[in-house]
């Protein structure tokens, strides 16, 4: 819903004010980011026509640790003969080189080792914060939650805030960049 991969039954989601309608769905989509538990991974960096894409890329795959694993050469993944993990880190890089104001993790760091679960939290996360983008994670990992700005949990189907016993930040403490989505409706 949040994504616009859905529409609202009712209610309105806005952005800056301005209510996301099948007129501008489509734009509103392109605003986002996202490396979903159930990804796909294309074989290239598909739609991505960036001044020195491959050079960018490589900067990741070597933050990331693949640059041992896969090359790219013209917008081509030379291999996703990868690990799970290895391949979720793939799916990171394209996410990261799409450059979009918002981004969203679905329980992205389950398939990563406990070194790259806290990479993502405590470097990965915090660039991206740096960079003024607006970061969604929805994760289990509890140990974390108090790097978030706000840490919301679902409760019986309704999302709550998280209280400090969860593990929760205060205002000032945690990853996520304001956002300026909104919305209401089921």
């Amino acid at each position: 819903l949040l994504l616009g991969l859905y529409q609202q039954e009712s209610g309105s989601i806005l952005l800056d004010g301005v209510p996301i309608d099948d007129a501008n769905r489509d734009t509103y989509r392109q605003l986002f980011s996202t490396v979903f538990c159930d990804f796909h991974l294309f074989d290239s960096l598909l739609g991505l026509e960036q001044e020195n894409l491959d050079g960018v890329a490589r900067v990741y795959l070597e933050r990331l640790q693949l640059e041992s694993k896969v090359r790219i050469e013209g917008g081509l993944f030379s291999t996703q003969a990868l690990s799970q993990g290895q391949r979720k880190r793939l799916a990171l890089l394209t996410a990261y080189v799409e450059d979009r104001p918002f981004y969203l993790f679905d329980e992205w760091a389950a398939d990563q080792d406990p070194l790259f679960r806290k990479v993502f939290y405590t470097e990965l996360l915090p660039d991206l914060k740096a960079r003024g983008k607006a970061v969604l994670v929805i994760t289990h990992d509890d140990r974390y939650f108090s790097m978030a700005d706000r840490c919301l949990r679902m409760d019986f189907g309704r999302l709550v805030e998280c209280r400090e016993q969860d593990g929760a930040a205060g205002a000032n403490g945690g990853l996520s960049a304001p956002s300026r989505v909104a919305g209401a409706g089921k």
